[in-house]
C-alpha cells in the first residue's frame, strides 16, 4: 500500500500543514510506503507579481493565520522582495538537493519554507535557492549544475504528470493506493490523529 503526498515548497497551506505533517509521518504504519510528490503550484515566470496577485496571496496568508493560529508569516517579504508567481524553480531545487542526499528532499523543502515565510527571502530567485542548498549541506557546484539541468526539469515534469494522473490537484493532498483501489485522504490542519485514522481505515 502506498500513500502519496503532493505539496509545493512555496504553497502557504502546506506551510500551515507542516506541524501536522511532521506528526503524521512519524506515526504512519510501517507497511505503508510514503511517497512525496512535487505539485508545481506556479510555472516559471520572470514577471513581478501584479498588485492583484499580491493581494490574493496575502489574503491566503491571513486566512491561514485565522484558521491555523500558530502559523507564522513575515509580511516584510512583500516590502523587501520583488515577488514573482513562480514556484517551479523551488520545486526543481528540491529535486536537485534530493540528488545529493534523499534526506535533503525534506531539508530543502523546509529551508525554502522558512526562508519564504519567516525570513523574507525570495525562493523564486536562483541565488536564494543556491544559498539555501549550501545551508543544508549541498555541494554548491553540483547543485548549481543540477538546478539548471534538463534532466532535473524532466523529473519535475514527471512528478507533475503523476500528480495530475492521480488527481492530486490541490496542495497539500494525500492519496492512499493499492493494486486495485485508491482513496483521497483529507488533510486536517488541526489533528494528525484524524488524518491517521482515515488512513488506517484504508478502503473499508
Amino acid at each position: 500500500m502506498k500513500l502519496y503526498y503532493v505539496h509545493d515548497p512555496m504553497c502557504s497551506w502546506c506551510w500551515g500543514f507542516r506541524p501536522i505533517y511532521l506528526q503524521l509521518v512519524k506515526k504512519l504504519p510501517k507497511q505503508i510506503e510514503f511517497i512525496r510528490l512535487l505539485g508545481g503550484l506556479a510555472p516559471d515566470n520572470d514577471e513581478p507579481m501584479s498588485a492583484e496577485t499580491k493581494q490574493y496571496v496575502i489574503h491566503h496568508w491571513q486566512q491561514i493565520q485565522k484558521d491555523i493560529p500558530d502559523t507564522q508569516f513575515n509580511y516584510d517579504f512583500w516590502r523587501t522582495c520583488t515577488p514573482r508567481r513562480s514556484t517551479y524553480p523551488a520545486c526543481r531545487a528540491v529535486i536537485a538537493a534530493r540528488q545529493q542526499n534523499i534526506l535533503y528532499d525534506e531539508s530543502m523543502t523546509f529551508a525554502i519554507q522558512k526562508a519564504y515565510y519567516l525570513e523574507a527571502r525570495n525562493p523564486s530567485n536562483i541565488d536564494t535557492l543556491i544559498e539555501l542548498a549550501c545551508e543544508i549541506g549541498c555541494n554548491k557546484q553540483q547543485f548549481e549544475k543540477d538546478l539548471n539541468a534538463k534532466y532535473i526539469n524532466d523529473m519535475l515534469q514527471q512528478e507533475l504528470s503523476l500528480a495530475r494522473t492521480l488527481r492530486l490537484n490541490s496542495f497539500p493532498g494525500f492519496l492512499l493506493i493499492d493494486d486495485q483501489q485508491h482513496k483521497h485522504i483529507s488533510p486536517d490542519y488541526h489533528s494528525a490523529e484524524k488524518v491517521l485514522m482515515e488512513i488506517n481505515q484504508g478502503f473499508i
